[in-house]
């Protein structure tokens, strides 16, 4: 076996996913070209969650990836690294995902209330890892900085704002159809 592909390495998340109680993706950001097409994502999405739907555990290696796991209510967290991935990474990422949607959804950790705040799920995933590479794991510091991206918004940037709030409608409704 190649040593250097043990070599320690900043790139710990493959993706991060968030399913519902049917195993359809509600939010899926994947950081390597592991599964390039968007066919390849939702297979791969649709045997993640045909293995850890009725399962207890946290923790589940799949098509060669460590898997961390959460469900709550109607919604399934993934947190997807490779095999030799350190998991307590992995989990630290996902708990602060959770927690982090908690305090902004004010512990309302459901479908309906996730998808009415899209816009904060991708800022918190963003403050949380960046192409990759972990960069919080504290929900509190997640939290303080998008609710800091989502106020100051000068009045030249608030026509952007107006058109993200716009898509986001879009994406809602084409979401629950």
């Amino acid at each position: 076996m190649d040593s250097a592909i043990l070599e320690p390495s900043l790139y710990t998340v493959k993706s991060v996913l968030i399913l519902d109680n049917d195993g359809d993706r509600l939010y899926a950001k994947y950081y390597d070209d592991t599964y390039p097409t968007v066919k390849e994502q939702k297979a791969f999405e649709k045997n993640i969650f045909n293995k850890t739907h009725r399962t207890d555990s946290e923790i589940a290696l799949l098509e060669g990836l460590t898997v961390v796991y959460k469900s709550n209510i109607d919604l399934f967290f993934y947190v997807i690294g490779s095999s030799h991935e350190n998991e307590l990474m992995l989990m630290a990422v996902l708990n602060c995902l959770f927690d982090s949607l908690s305090q902004m959804l004010r512990k309302n950790v459901e479908r309906r209330a996730l998808l009415e705040n899209m816009e904060g799920l991708f800022l918190a995933v963003d403050e949380i890892v960046d192409g990759g590479v972990i960069l919080e794991s504290d929900p509190q510091q997640v939290v303080h900085r998008v609710a800091l991206r989502g106020d100051d918004v000068p009045l030249t940037e608030q026509t952007v704002t107006q058109v993200l709030q716009s898509a986001k409608e879009q994406i809602k409704w084409s979401l629950l159809r």
